[in-house]
């Protein structure tokens, strides 16, 4: 079974739009989410643009603030307090990676944990690690929301997380580890990582390595979210599980392009929604 992102994404974005309407009617105020991108890097640019289009088609305001010439730390700090400081923007994102010589942790930091859509400060990523998350990473979210949509049980099931950055790894293990499931954590130097991929009903795989996984080194049956998007020598884009040996295998295997990668985008708009309804004392 082939977990199409493009239809629960739309399901997720479809109760975001109802959301708007009704933040709308009853405070007259309409969520607004600053896109913040320094640099020419054609990807970032890539995902701005659809980040924008999504969000007008729900009714977020989306006012960009774009340096493809790039911006002076000072600037770039002073830029993210003005923008926490804005009473209409309630969600900033800040598209990661930054070009060299400016510290991401520095200014990812400065972010207002309020306006943090993406769940990266060291404020939102605590309260995950605490189990009480207010503001949860995009790219996992969508992860645990396809799982839901598609009926797999997490509650005791072996999950092994492959990969261990901050944007999906390690917060996708914590949300695992909160629904119940056992966890482990695997990444690219981790010793026989078929023995580990093997056990695991669930699978998740953020490691940036193009058909890293085959069918060989997954459990017949195992639900299999690819987070990878790897640009391919050929032009095309590819995942870090290799999808023709691994889906006759698998239950589930999330396609890519197609599967996580609307996902991510249809959270970060719940998030916004969600930010804003926090800042006006709704919920």
């Amino acid at each position: 079974m082939i977990l199409d992102g493009k239809l629960v994404g739309q399901k997720v974005l479809e109760g975001v739009r109802a959301g708007v309407a009704r933040l709308r009617e009853r405070t007259g105020v309409t969520p607004g989410l600053a896109v913040v991108l320094v640099g020419g890097d054609p990807a970032s640019q890539v995902y701005v643009g659809s980040k924008k289009r999504t969000a007008a088609t729900v009714g977020i305001a989306s006012p960009d603030y774009v340096y493809p010439e790039g911006l002076s730390r000072e600037r770039l700090l002073a830029l993210i307090d003005q923008l926490n400081a804005d009473p209409g923007i309630h969600g900033i994102l800040l598209q990661l990676p930054l070009p060299k010589g400016l510290d991401e942790d520095e200014a990812v930091a400065r972010l207002a944990p309020a306006k943090d859509v993406d769940g990266l400060t060291p404020t939102n990523l605590g309260r995950l690690l605490g189990g009480a998350p207010v503001m949860v990473p995009c790219t996992p979210a969508g992860c645990l929301e396809m799982l839901d949509h598609y009926g797999a049980a997490l509650t005791g099931a072996e999950a092994v997380v492959v990969g261990r950055s901050r944007l999906v790894g390690k917060p996708l293990a914590q949300l695992l580890l909160g629904r119940h499931a056992t966890v482990t954590m695997c990444h690219t130097r981790t010793r026989d990582l078929a023995a580990h991929t093997r056990r695991a009903d669930v699978l998740c795989v953020a490691a940036g390595r193009p058909g890293m996984i085959t069918g060989d080194m997954v459990k017949p049956g195992a639900w299999v979210i690819d987070v990878g998007v790897n640009r391919l020598p050929t032009g095309k884009l590819a995942g870090d599980v290799d999808r023709a040996s691994v889906e006759p295998v698998a239950k589930g295997l999330t396609p890519v392009p197609g599967g996580v990668g609307p996902m991510t985008i249809a959270m970060l708009m719940r998030n916004t929604l969600l930010a804003a309804e926090r800042q006006l004392g709704l919920v």
